[in-house]
């Protein structure tokens, strides 16, 4: 065994020691509380597998974060709200940037520098 993975199983082994009592299912099982162990991976796997795992596709992080981030508000039905929340902000920070310092006016004109003003 090389170092690399040497390290790699020592910090699991004590990920498992320190959260032992933390990973007890058949405790739960037996209290009548759900494990969600196969609700997850079927999420996982439509969420993600289905979606990444193509034949000869090729993903950034940044492309497949941001894939896997609107299939999941599209799944779970938020993807509505969360599109109205940002047309606003981003209408919002426009118009902002548009009217800052009071270079226009909400109606679209400029405004006179008051040092030209006669």
């Amino acid at each position: 065994m090389d170092m690399g993975t040497e390290v790699t199983l020592d910090a699991c082994i004590g990920y498992l020691v320190k959260h032992g009592t933390l990973l007890r299912g058949d405790c739960a099982l037996a209290a009548g509380l759900p494990v969600a162990t196969g609700v997850i991976e079927g999420a996982c796997r439509h969420l993600v597998k289905d979606r990444m795992d193509r034949t000869g596709a090729r993903w950034s992080l940044r492309g497949a974060e941001a894939v896997l981030r609107l299939r999941s508000l599209r799944s779970s039905g938020d993807f509505e709200a969360c599109w109205a929340f940002h047309r606003q902000q981003e209408h919002d920070r426009t118009r902002r940037a548009r009217y800052a310092g009071g270079a226009m006016s909400p109606h679209g004109r400029r405004r006179l520098d008051p040092s030209c003003a006669g």
